[in-house]
């Protein structure tokens, strides 16, 4: 329960923070938010959510989007909802039909989610370009990186002495 709540503070508390945090001009006058790097952690709560309460996560993730309403701009909510409802859909149906390793799963669905998400988000708030949308993926996907190594580790550990897991 508490992966569950932690993934719907996340949602509501990452689209605040995009909605406070200045974004950064990059070279070529594309804009970016530091906000992003969180958002590949959120991805990676919302598998382990998923891990614990199944398809429930789903609903979760509605409830996150329904708080961003009061907490964010409804412009920045809307985009950020349908954003999640595109990554983290393709997230689910990834988790929830392989057989692969929890830490390959992060990592799959990360590469294939943050994307997606980045796309979907940048261009609803209207600061869609080839480079916001790579560099927000790659920020996404950076945190999603860290705890598949994490993730890995212990999954290693764990074939190599079945007592640790």
């Amino acid at each position: 329960m508490a992966t569950l709540l932690t993934y719907i503070a996340l949602i509501a508390g990452v689209n605040w923070l995009f909605e406070i945090t200045p974004l950064v001009a990059l070279p070529g006058g594309d804009l970016w938010s530091p906000a992003a790097l969180v958002v590949g952690f959120v991805f990676v709560v919302r598998d382990f959510a998923q891990r614990r309460v199944g398809h429930l996560v789903l609903v979760a993730m509605l409830c996150g989007c329904v708080i961003s309403w009061w907490m964010a701009s409804p412009k920045l909510a809307v985009a950020s909802a349908l954003a999640f409802a595109v990554g983290e859909l393709g997230d689910w149906a990834l988790y929830s039909f392989t057989r692969k390793p929890f830490s390959q799963r992060i990592l799959i669905s990360s590469l294939l989610g943050a994307p997606l998400d980045s796309l979907v988000f940048l261009t609803l708030v209207g600061i869609a370009s080839p480079v916001s949308v790579g560099i927000m993926s790659l920020s996404k996907i950076f945190g999603a990186i860290i705890v598949f190594l994490l993730v890995r580790r212990r999954e290693v550990r764990a074939a190599a002495n079945p007592q640790l897991a």
